[in-house]
């Protein structure tokens, strides 16, 4: 009788790891990963893809106010200077980690279990990206002169402060973004050549083909294809670690206490990771079961993310230790004090959400039985997200609103047009990963094929299987191939 997916989990096959299930050859892949994309819309597709819109009106709505009106319609006071907008920023540049970091590091690493997971979290990625742009470019008021962050030549001979952390912003951001693409994009080319062959339609055909670049699948394609892509995770890779330690010195190089500490760039990449995780569990839990892919991305490629998770989400409860005991150590009374209040103050219930949902919640990944288990993996990876928001909330407000004038202390309330700009930025986000799910195939055909059994030259079908093959061959007048019969 065959296993089941949890039972195969224990009990791998021969000592092995079952990363796909089914046994399944090159054509059933490739059919199973094709069937979203080429079959009509489903209703389904639509109750996501429509909502997902509507928000990002509201998002274009609450843009188009505040050019309009101004950054007053949002909550800042003195001394709150960044809430949400920088909020939401940190938060999606969090979010666009694990792509890379699956893509980029696990390649480099040989990690087999990617390939099921690294297109849809790669895409994920760009997206995320689009919705962080969003916020530099209008936080700072006057949106038509946002080109000046660029190094770009004027008449009036101004350039930008190189010493600003805010540039290294644009800097980083953007080569990530930019190589992201790049990574992404060399990725798919040998599944959109796959897509064009099995177009049904001139309009398909021509699109798919377009971007496919004329592929092949040459041995000389194949080669430049490998090395592009390596080189491309090479630059990756210091990428991932290097933006988020940026986005960090926004804080750390300020003499303000709360930010002005050494240990926020590893902790930033940590807790990018963890929510970058996070998104990518929440998105393929959704994918897996609505399009049929449960024997691709199946309970081990959870079960390794869901560890992942456990081991940066330790990482950071580490960090929110460590800040306390060198507020402590330093000596410092604003320092202590600051973190006092962080954990005491007006803000307590967001630093205690952020605790119990970044801390506490992912400790239930100590156990198979949670790390297996979809409902219990969906429910916590939300929580998590949720509470790595209220972290860059609780990092940014709670060291703001107190300054070392207790006449220049405030309150910060957010307003409607603050949640609504948050709110969107999920609807521009939503929306472009189901347009991802519908057009381009949300799994990496080429390389998931390289983990089944036949991708190895050494490959043994078995008695049973050749027994079949031998009898067939033998009606036939011919003699059986073990190795390449049967591997379409």
């Amino acid at each position: 009788m065959a296993q089941t997916e949890a039972e195969l989990l224990d009990n791998p096959v021969a000592g092995e790891p079952t990363l796909i299930l089914r046994s399944p050859d090159f054509h059933s892949i490739t059919d199973a990963v094709a069937e979203p994309v080429e079959r009509p819309t489903p209703r389904a597709w639509w109750y996501f893809f429509l909502p997902s819109v509507a928000v990002l009106g509201l998002l274009g709505v609450s843009v188009a106010w505040l050019v309009w009106e101004g950054i007053g319609i949002w909550g800042l006071n003195v001394p709150v200077g960044w809430a949400f907008d920088i909020t939401n920023f940190v938060f999606w540049i969090g979010i666009g980690h694990a792509g890379t970091l699956i893509s980029a590091i696990l390649f480099l690493f040989r990690q087999k279990w990617r390939t099921s997971i690294n297109r849809a979290a790669e895409a994920m990625t760009i997206f995320a990206v689009m919705c962080a742009l969003t916020f530099p470019g209008i936080h700072v008021g006057r949106i038509w002169v946002a080109y000046w962050m660029f190094p770009l030549p004027n008449q009036m001979g101004t350039w930008p402060n190189f010493r600003s952390p805010l540039l290294w912003d644009v800097f980083a951001v953007s080569v990530y973004g930019t190589v992201s693409v790049l990574f992404w994009y060399v990725g798919l080319i040998p599944d959109l050549a796959t897509m064009r062959d099995r177009a049904k339609t001139q309009t398909r055909k021509f699109a798919y083909g377009l971007f496919a670049l004329g592929w092949r699948g040459s041995v000389r394609q194949w080669h430049n294809y490998e090395s592009a892509y390596l080189v491309l995770a090479a630059l990756a890779t210091p990428l991932v670690l290097s933006v988020h330690s940026i986005v960090s010195m926004d804080f750390a190089v300020s003499v303000l206490p709360g930010w002005h500490t050494t240990i926020f760039p590893p902790y930033f990449v940590a807790g990018a990771i963890f929510s970058g995780f996070a998104m990518v569990l929440t998105l393929m839990v959704i994918c897996r079961t609505a399009f049929g892919l449960e024997h691709i991305v199946t309970l081990r490629h959870f079960d390794y993310m869901a560890k992942i998770m456990l081991v940066t989400g330790t990482i950071v409860g580490y960090a929110y230790t460590t800040e306390f005991f060198t507020a402590w150590y330093s000596g410092n009374p604003y320092e202590v004090y600051t973190f006092v209040n962080r954990a005491f103050g007006p803000y307590a219930w967001a630093y205690w959400i952020m605790f119990s949902c970044n801390v506490i919640s992912p400790q239930i990944f100590w156990f198979k039985k949670a790390r297996t288990s979809i409902p219990i993996l969906f429910v916590v990876s939300i929580v998590i997200n949720i509470g790595m928001w209220f972290e860059r909330f609780t990092i940014i407000v709670t060291s703001l609103h107190r300054d070392f004038l207790p006449s220049s202390w405030d309150y910060y309330t957010p307003t409607f047009w603050d949640l609504s700009t948050l709110l969107g930025s999920f609807g521009l986000f939503f929306t472009m990963f189901c347009l991802f799910v519908r057009f381009l195939p949300m799994v990496a055909t080429a390389e998931v094929k390289t983990v089944l059994p036949q991708a190895d030259p050494h490959w043994h079908r078995g008695p049973e299987r050749e027994s079949k093959d031998h009898r067939a061959a033998l009606r036939h007048g011919g003699t059986p191939d073990p190795v390449t019969e049967g591997a379409s």
